[in-house]
């Protein structure tokens, strides 16, 4: 059996930037579906803390999120209509919405940012940030930074949903990783 030569540092110095970054992000939306593996909607739906966090409340908002992030960067203000309701119904299944809706809805968000991403010119695109308290007046971001952005976010929210689906069943995001990489899925829900 022939042995692998590649060093990690060659094998990185092979991608890019861009490909580092969108891997990361990958990787972090892949650990949030994770903490949903195995789950009905009810179970997904269910508050397990003193907080209104659910696990399929986080991804659909993880996705909601990144998809205003990318429309920013790629210079369009409009407003994703599903978030014209109350700002707590992005962390919560509201009306007819499943658990598989908002894992589809996660999925076409990643394609949309990796669509939007391989576009880009380089990472320091800018991005005029929109009028907001929280914001500087007349800010900008660089593409850069607002996938950094979205990695952070991403990765809390995970924290997050590794207590919940803990609270929910014992389960934790490293048990279920080990059972999808023993099941050779590579990590899918």
């Amino acid at each position: 059996m022939p042995k692998n030569t590649a060093s990690p540092a060659s094998e990185s110095a092979a991608k890019t930037e861009r490909d580092e970054v969108l891997e990361i992000l990958r990787e972090q939306r892949r650990f949030l579906r994770l903490t949903v593996r195995g789950l009905d909607d009810e179970q997904a739906a269910r508050r397990t803390t003193a907080g209104e966090l659910t696990l399929a409340g986080l991804i659909k908002h993880v996705a909601r999120t990144e998809r205003g992030w990318i429309a920013i960067m790629n210079g369009r203000t409009e407003n994703d209509p599903g978030r014209e309701g109350s700002w707590g119904d992005d962390f919560r299944l509201v009306g007819d919405e499943t658990l598989d809706g908002v894992l589809a809805l996660s999925a076409e968000v990643e394609a949309e940012t990796e669509r939007a991403v391989a576009a880009l010119p380089s990472l320091d695109h800018p991005a005029e940030l929109p009028e907001a308290p929280w914001f500087p007046k007349d800010a900008s971001w660089s593409a850069r930074r607002i996938l950094l952005h979205l990695i952070r976010e991403t990765a809390q929210h995970c924290g997050h949903a590794d207590i919940i689906r803990e609270s929910l069943d014992g389960a934790t995001t490293t048990a279920v990783m080990g059972e999808a990489v023993e099941w050779g899925d590579r990590m899918q829900p």
